[in-house]
């Protein structure tokens, strides 16, 4: 008997549960993504590894290299669209990627990112400050791991604090499957029409910021400013909506092993806490556009040309990979872990991850020892997208005496 082939996400279904019947399937596995679109999906750290290394060669980001995107099979109104259409780094391969990646790679250098940090503990300091009332429940979503990442990728692009509230809006909306194709396009029009105003405003009053810092990199580099809006857009999507979840999943991890927080706490050990969380949940899940040049085997698997191919970004829990693969233990060797990919798409925002990611769980657990969960963590609700998952909402106690 044929098994059916599952549906990403699966109504009704947690996806993280989604992702594990997946990956008892085989190394590479068909899905059906939302609109009934047939992709393939790996999710063994081989299969993963054979796809990444294959990028520009086998594989393209370039959706011009999907013939269901154009021929009438996949409808224009897909919803996802909204990632497989928009020109942006991640969508192409070769001399035009190294073009787009030179540009933002000057402006976004390790060394400005590293100048960050004071900004980055002001802000989460803050943010722990303004919690109501400590002693009460608290939702860390509401109070903090939402609104950090963004006052940091706002801070980052010189947006006003005024504005940033809509940018969450706007990601939401653009990340969720339950959006609308309408609603995406929508949300996708005015933050996109944001940012062709924000590149303006700052080409003539620039100022200590990336989108300056972008555009004095585009000096040499010829860019367009339509090149440089939908750089903008990519860099605040991928910066903040993957570390929400992220601390998210952390807080629920540490609360969940004692043992684990309480060596982080004597040992300042919160680098090897995001470098295992990165390894052990994964707020990345299906990063799905690439499509196959040719037909090609993976892991034994035969893929056909002209195939969207993603890669679950939960790959860390490979049991044919890692020993105690299930096991959240920060003494783990994590050096080798894909979370932010490998090769010419190694994502760019990794340096900053790391940095926010340290930085609130250090000023988090240690101006709070007695944390922990309100609730039965299977009672947290998650959200229900497929291509990043964390809580959608965090109850916790603060105080030992709430």
């Amino acid at each position: 008997m044929t098994e059916s082939v599952i549906q990403l996400p699966t109504a009704g279904e947690p996806v993280f549960d989604t992702f594990d019947r997946i990956c008892r399937r085989g190394p590479v596995v068909p899905i059906e993504l939302p609109g009934n679109v047939s992709a393939w999906i790996a999710v063994s750290y081989q299969a993963v590894s054979e796809i990444l290394a294959g990028d520009g060669t086998v594989f393209s980001k370039n959706a011009r290299n999907c013939p269901a995107l154009h021929d009438g099979t996949i409808p224009a109104e897909w919803l996802l669209r909204a990632f497989t259409d928009i020109d942006h780094m991640l969508n192409s391969d070769g001399a035009d990627h190294r073009r787009l990646r030179k540009t933002i790679g000057q402006a976004f250098s390790p060394g400005r990112v590293a100048a960050l940090e004071p900004r980055i503990r002001r802000i989460v300091t803050e943010l722990i400050d303004a919690i109501p009332d400590p002693t009460a429940e608290v939702d860390l979503v509401a109070e903090l791991t939402m609104p950090f990442p963004v006052r940091v990728i706002c801070e980052l692009f010189g947006v006003p604090v005024s504005d940033q509230r809509q940018f969450r809006r706007w990601a939401a909306t653009i990340m969720s499957h339950l959006s609308t194709g309408d609603e995406i396009q929508a949300a996708m029009g005015a933050m996109i029409g944001y940012l062709t105003e924000l590149l303006d405003s700052k080409r003539r009053h620039p100022g200590d910021d990336l989108t300056s810092a972008l555009l004095q990199a585009n000096a040499d580099n010829g860019l367009t400013d339509h090149e440089l809006v939908d750089m903008l857009w990519l860099v605040i999507m991928a910066g903040h909506e993957t570390t929400v979840h992220l601390l998210g999943n952390a807080v629920v991890t540490l609360c969940t092993h004692s043992e684990q927080l309480a060596k982080a706490r004597a040992q300042d050990r919160w680098a090897d806490v995001v470098e295992e969380m990165l390894r052990f949940r994964s707020p990345v899940g299906n990063l799905f556009n690439r499509y196959a040049l040719r037909d090609v085997t993976i892991t034994g698997v035969d893929i056909p040309a002209g195939a969207i191919v993603g890669w679950y970004g939960g790959v860390g829990r490979d049991p044919d990979h890692y020993p105690s693969a299930d096991v959240f233990d920060i003494d783990h060797n994590c050096r080798d872990q894909l979370a932010f990919g490998r090769g010419p798409h190694f994502c760019l925002g990794a340096p900053l991850a790391r940095l926010e990611a340290r930085t609130a769980l250090s000023a988090l657990f240690n101006r709070f020892p007695s944390l922990r969960l309100a609730c039965d963590p299977t009672e947290i609700p998650y959200s229900p997208q497929f291509i990043t998952c964390g809580p959608l909402t965090l109850p916790v106690l603060l105080d030992s005496t709430a």
